[in-house]
């Protein structure tokens, strides 16, 4: 069964704490979203784990394997997409994926097999094409493909789908969707509404610290959504949603046919709007405001960061 462990794990550049006691474990397939605002700590804790960077204190552990103790037992069965890795070049696609592929031990039919494979998988570039004149999106498709190609039961993506076009990020989150059935992914990304879509389980950090972990489902039940908005399909005057006064919280005019209803969040109050909506006029659309994962963030990050906002930290020496 993939796992992945910190215990305690600090990073610190001098008097700048960069990762502050991070402990977490997860030991099942499914997909982690790791979730915080720029500098918060995520990729120095992936660095961590990837053994790009050594632990002040504390433990980054893998299939049970200590990283720092045997970084090559622990990495061999993890793929990896860190900040922005680059191919060479002057590789084509194809050589880029084949010298990635080699340096894992693949064999050169299962090598020709898992390249074809992703290369259907992601629409990847023609893989004759040299990697250096891909745009930004297809190199990323090419690297996250290298980083498949070896069907690594553990995967940490920092930001996997940074710099991709629509029709490019929906390719990425085909295949995590599918390899979160049997294997084990940590991903870092600033699109809620793709955690929302891939995720299981959230972590949040800020100031190098966690501030909550737990499953999507359980925030979805302790964080209902506390705003819909109602389209009528013709203009109403707000002195006819008077009805409303004993289910709202607030009646807030967007326009003339459209309103921002607040509510204790409950699903009969749910089912108690729409039906009294319904009797004001016809009622052309009646959404949430926002998501889960968005408010749950928000809320998270709406006060200082934890030991306040020093500066950057020096970069560590090579």
């Amino acid at each position: 069964m993939p796992s992945i462990q910190a215990v305690g794990l600090s990073k610190s550049y001098g008097a700048f704490v960069a990762l502050d006691n991070a402990t977490f474990d997860y030991d099942r397939p499914g997909a982690v979203g790791y979730l915080g605002p720029n500098g918060a700590g995520k990729t120095t804790t992936l660095k961590l784990f990837t053994h790009l960077l050594r632990p002040t204190r504390g433990q980054a552990m893998i299939n049970g394997v200590d990283v720092l103790d045997d970084p090559k037992r622990a990495l061999w069965d993890v793929g990896s997409v860190i900040e922005t890795p680059e191919p060479y070049a002057m590789h084509s696609v194809r050589e880029a994926l084949e010298y990635v592929a080699e340096l894992r031990g693949l064999p050169a039919d299962e090598t020709r097999r898992q390249i074809q494979l992703y290369n259907e998988k992601l629409e990847l570039p023609p893989l004759d094409r040299r990697t250096g004149k891909l745009s930004k999106g297809q190199r990323q498709r090419v690297v996250i493909a290298s980083a498949l190609l070896a069907e690594p039961s553990v995967l940490l993506l920092d930001e996997p789908t940074s710099g991709l076009d629509p029709a490019e990020r929906v390719a990425v989150r085909n295949v995590l969707l599918e390899l979160k059935k049997d294997r084990l992914i940590l991903m870092s990304s600033h699109l809620l509404n793709e955690v929302t879509e891939i995720c299981d389980r959230v972590i949040f950090i800020n100031g190098g610290k966690i501030l909550l972990q737990d499953s999507v489902a359980a925030l979805s039940e302790r964080m209902r959504a506390r705003f819909i908005d109602v389209d009528f399909t013709a203009p109403v005057a707000p002195a006819a949603l008077a009805p409303l006064s004993g289910i709202t919280s607030s009646i807030q005019p967007l326009s003339d046919r459209r309103y921002r209803l607040g509510f204790d969040g409950s699903d009969p109050s749910r089912a108690r709007l729409l039906a009294a909506c319904q009797q004001i006029a016809p009622v052309l659309n009646f959404a949430t405001v926002g998501s889960v994962l968005e408010d749950a963030y928000l809320q998270l990050m709406s006060g200082p960061s934890p030991g306040g906002s020093p500066p950057p930290p020096p970069p560590p020496p090579a």
